[in-house]
């Protein structure tokens, strides 16, 4: 049987039914990581969500932000797993991720 594994948009909406179940950010946390295990995100990261459903912020979709997005090509994709072809997504997902905040 097929692992479901979810994304952003899966884990806010989850998060608004947990806040509307008057979970804690903590318990919520919790119970993502107990169902999702590394995929969930932090607690921290439901501690801020659970201050945007307090202000009536339901939006789940990422904001706009500004300046230009690095836009990776196969090329360069095809570089990392050529220094290293036993990366894994996550590896890359986090190179990618620490190239794009420096």
């Amino acid at each position: 049987m097929p692992s479901f594994e979810p994304n952003k948009r899966h884990l806010r909406e989850l998060s608004i039914y947990f806040f509307n179940l008057k979970k804690s950010a903590a318990e919520a946390h919790r119970l993502l990581v107990e169902t999702y295990g590394e995929v969930a995100f932090s607690e921290r990261s439901c501690r801020e969500w659970w201050k945007k459903f307090k202000n009536g912020e339901f939006d789940v979709e990422d904001k706009e932000r500004s300046g230009r997005p690095k836009v990776y090509e196969d090329a360069e994709l095809k570089a990392l797993l050529n220094e290293d072809s036993c990366q894994t997504q996550k590896e890359l997902a986090f190179i990618i991720h620490f190239d794009l905040h420096q």
